[in-house]
């Protein structure tokens, strides 16, 4: 079994979006005229959202032969 990154990734950048987001559309705080916690806040939860997604894409890691012989492993195999 492998630990995937990208999953908690996924949900941490998720999270933050999700908070920026909110704060972005409740606050209306502007800076040269963008809502800047509102965008990046969208950006946040595209990027959790595609690490999420090539998460759960991911292809499980095959099972390592284990050798007892101590000889080295041969390529391919």
């Amino acid at each position: 079994m492998s630990f995937d990154l990208r999953l908690p990734i996924g949900l941490l950048f998720l999270a933050f979006g999700l908070v920026l987001t909110a704060d972005g559309l409740i606050a209306h705080r502007l800076v040269l005229d963008i809502n800047v916690n509102l965008w990046w806040g969208v950006v946040m939860i595209v990027f959790g959202a595609l690490m999420l997604l090539f998460a759960s894409r991911a292809k499980p890691a095959p099972p390592h032969a284990v050798d007892h012989t101590g000889a080295p492993p041969r390529p391919g195999h």
